[in-house]
């Protein structure tokens, strides 16, 4: 039995051909054929670098199909570079799914590291990048788009999305009215000549893409929820309801009165020792 192949995921330039790397040359240049997100885009690349591979194509409505290809030819030995449009395969792509299935056949995966258009937007925005949450793109759907947009409302990371110039409009409309204002950076033609980063207000980004068309993929970078606030926002649930009120809440529902006490000075940001006073003297 012959050994088996190896995966390569090769990151290529989000836009400057300049920033592919020697190790990603090389390896397009060694492996026994390239998948690739789409032909056409690839060839280009392959042609300005002179590497002559076969191309094989993989993309989200071929997937399963040429997955299973791709795994068989793995297993005869070939080894494989897997490339998207741009950036890092297996980000937001049908690369996370190839990875999945070599990974179930004990086929070794390995990556040539390189540009992620996320990440240079979230470090040029000048929002905070020491947490952040990428959620890549919404949903299509209307309503799982509301929803995805509820259960972010009070993420208090810096939060990274791609959007396409004609969904950018209503894109943010929606988390304007889901989140209210706050400071958002817009970055598109990432690397590339005409590169630009808008650093404004959600409302004022809103209201610019109303009147402006939207050209280049973006990466917007919004970010989180005040934590502080959201603190406050918790305590002032309970300034409508007694102490003693609020511990029987919590015994109703399965608590000891110890852990009713403790739960409820953490709710209200208190000490144990304020809550339990006020209890006792009922």
């Amino acid at each position: 039995m012959s050994e088996k192949g190896k995966l390569y995921l090769v990151a290529t330039p989000i836009g400057n051909l300049q920033d592919i790397t020697f190790r990603a040359i090389n390896t397009l240049k060694e492996v026994d054929f390239i998948a690739a997100e789409d032909t056409r885009q690839t060839i280009k690349l392959l042609n300005h670098f002179e590497i002559k591979k076969p191309l094989v194509s993989y993309y989200e409505h071929n997937k399963v199909v040429k997955g299973n290809y791709l795994i068989e030819q793995l297993l005869l030995g070939k080894n494989i570079a897997l490339v998207s449009d741009a950036g890092s395969p297996g980000i937001s792509d049908p690369g996370e799914d190839l990875v999945k299935l070599a990974i179930e056949n004990n086929i070794e995966v390995t990556m040539i590291p390189g540009p992620v258009a996320a990440v240079t937007g979230l470090v040029i925005s000048g929002l905070p990048a020491g947490r952040f949450v990428f959620e890549g793109f919404l949903p299509m759907n209307k309503r799982s788009r509301q929803e995805r947009l509820q259960q972010l409302k009070n993420e208090t990371r810096t939060i990274i999305f791609y959007e396409a110039p004609h969904k950018l409009p209503y894109t943010l409309k929606d988390m304007y009215n889901a989140w209210g204002d706050r400071k958002i950076a817009l970055a598109r033609e990432l690397t590339k000549r005409f590169e630009e980063v808008i650093r404004c207000s959600l409302f004022e980004a809103m209201e610019r893409f109303q009147e402006e068309a939207p050209k280049g993929e973006f990466v917007v970078i919004i970010e989180g929820q005040d934590e502080e606030l959201l603190v406050e926002q918790e305590r002032n649930k309970y300034s409508e309801i007694s102490i003693e009120d609020h511990v029987n809440k919590y015994i109703e529902e399965g608590l000891t009165k110890k852990d009713a006490i403790k739960k409820v000075a953490e709710d209200r940001g208190i000490s144990k020792r304020d809550v339990y006073s006020t209890v006792m003297k009922k």
